[in-house]
Formats: C-alpha cells, structure tokens, sequence
C-alpha cells in the first residue's frame, strides 16, 4: 500500500518498536514516569523553553494550550484555515467558551500583521478580549520566515498578547530553514510539537512552555482526560524520533520536490509544493475516476479538485515512481 493522503499514517520502525519494548514506566499522572520525565526535559531544551508537557494527541494539545492561555469570553486570532481553528471541531469555543477571530492568511502562509493589529479588540465591554495569536508552522508546508516570526514577537509585545505557534510539522521547518527549533521558538510564548506526523511515533504530541504555563496546561490535561499511566512506551517512541528521525524529513522535501517535477512532466497542473507537500489540480470530471483507478492499485490519496499529496517516511522514491506511473496509465487509457 502507498498511502499519501498525510504524513500521520507513518508507523513505527522495528528500531523504534524495539525502544518502546524496552522503556522504562512509572505512572505519568504522579510524575515519576522516567521515560515520559526523560522526553519533556529534552523537548524543552530543543525548544529552548523551561519546561514541557506530554499528550496522547496533537487536537488534545492544542486545546490545552488556548484553554491554558485564554479565560471563558476570551478570544484568540488564527488563521481561517488554520488546524486549530477549523479542522478541531471548534474545540476552543465549544469547551473553552473562547472566541476564535479567524483572518485570511497570505499566500505564503502568514498572517499579515495588519490585519492581525486591526482585529485586536479595544478594551470595552462589548467586545471579546483578544488575548492570544495562534500562528500555525508549517501551514500548508509553508515555513514561516523568522523574520515575520521575530515581527509578531514584538506585535505581541506591543500589544500584550501571548503567541502560540501549533507546530505540528515544525521540524519540517526546522529542517528546511537549517535552523535549531530554538530558534524558531524563541519568537513564541508556547508551541506544540506532533510526534506522529513526519517523526514516525504513533501517537504523542508535546506543549511547551515556561514552568507556571505547563503547570496550568497540567491540570487542563487532566480535566480533559489526558493524564496517561504507564505512558512511558509511548514516550520512548518520541525520544527515538527526536533523536533519529528529525534529518530524515530532508528526504521527504526531496521526494516532495521530485514527485512535483514528475508530476508536472505528465501535464499536471502543479499549483504549490512545499516541504513535504505536493498540491495538484484535478479537473472535476477526473475526480471519482482517479479515485477509484488509484485504490484499486493499492495506492491512497484524497482526490478533490485541489489533490494534496503527502510524502513521508512510509514512502520512499520507488514508490513515488509507482504512483507516477500509475497515474501516466490513469492518463492515456
């Protein structure tokens, strides 16, 4: 099976399977899991932030980090296709009462920092307080320069709000900006990392932040059901893909990269590729048919009229080279 609809499909490697086998539990609600200990304390010293916070789920992190930052009547701005805003069940506004101002993004992924400055609200009993802005790194496989990275930071600070990056697949800018995350870090108050994604684990994401911060996503954690036991096993997959696979998302980039120029090659209209990302235009009539052709070949991807193809570490070139020529045949029958 060559599966592309996204980078969360990845499973974990014999290495990684065998890490998990052996790691060492205790009980993470009472904080003497050493595994779970052992991966927040190096998840902080990446990020270059005081401490970090272990969760089953990135949706789950996400919502703990706006619950930790904004108060009920609140409201926190992102990005109008930004994950946390609508690709997570309207979780903030649902069990946070936070009001999300969502704003169209720039082509290149950012929030133009005008329209961010023109939807913080004045301070006045009619309106929602605007406490937080929620940028998203990657966005679409987009990096976010750290030069708009570094002018939010001093908006926020001007304005005083807290800012969050969601960085689900921020070691894929990491990587392809051949920076430090602390780098990219050191312009936020709080960010997410997702294990599950480009890093191969099967489950786990990590919010970071300063020491009173985690404290309050701790009890958030809890109250939503994401104290975890035994989550040592869980935790040492995240050490080993910290460790192993954070260089190897290059390999993604360049497969990313190659099946664009494939692609492209073939007649497609290629509109963007970014990172791991390749987004394809699929005209209507195609769609149902291309589907089909695709799944009865053993390969997945979600086909609609703008297709995202998704390379990562389940996926190497030959198989890439399988999907072209199956989409060639798709072609000229």
């Amino acid at each position: 099976m060559i599966d592309l609809r996204s980078d969360t499909v990845t499973r974990p490697s014999a290495a990684m399977l065998e890490a998990m086998h052996h790691a060492a539990t205790g009980d993470d609600v009472y904080r003497d899991d050493p595994t779970v200990n052992a991966l927040e304390v190096e998840a902080a010293r990446l990020s270059g932030k005081a401490a970090a916070l272990f969760f089953p789920t990135g949706t789950q992190a996400n919502l703990v980090a706006l619950l930790s930052h904004c108060q009920r009547g609140d409201e926190y701005i992102v990005g109008q296709q930004a994950h946390n805003y609508k690709y997570e069940a309207g979780g903030a506004a649902v069990l946070g009462s936070i009001q999300p101002q969502p704003v169209l993004a720039a082509a290149d992924g950012t929030l133009p920092l005008d329209v961010v400055a023109a939807a913080i609200k004045p301070d006045d009993i009619h309106f929602a307080r605007t406490r937080l802005l929620s940028l998203e790194n990657t966005h679409h496989g987009k990096v976010l320069p750290l030069e708009y990275l570094q002018q939010a930071w001093q908006l926020t600070r001007e304005k005083q709000l807290a800012l969050h990056i969601d960085g689900a697949r921020i070691f894929n800018a990491v990587v392809a900006q051949g920076v430090t995350l602390e780098e990219i870090a050191r312009y936020c108050d709080t960010l997410t990392i997702c294990l599950s994604k480009g890093l191969g684990t099967p489950v786990g994401s990590l919010l970071c932040g300063d020491r009173e911060y985690i404290e309050r996503a701790r009890r958030w954690r809890k109250m939503v059901g994401g104290g975890m036991r035994q989550a040592g096993i869980l935790a040492a997959a995240g050490l080993y893909a910290l460790e192993h696979n954070v260089a190897r998302l290059q390999e993604d980039h360049d497969n990313a990269a190659w099946l664009a120029e494939q692609l492209q090659d073939l007649g497609l209209e290629v509109t963007e590729q970014h990172t791991n990302m390749v987004f394809v235009r699929v005209p209507v009539q195609q769609i149902t048919a291309l589907s089909d052709w695709m799944s009865q070949r053993d390969v997945l991807f979600s086909v609609s009229a703008v297709t995202r193809l998704v390379t990562h570490l389940d996926v190497d070139r030959a198989a890439l080279q399988t999907l072209v020529n199956h989409w060639r045949d798709f072609l000229h029958q």
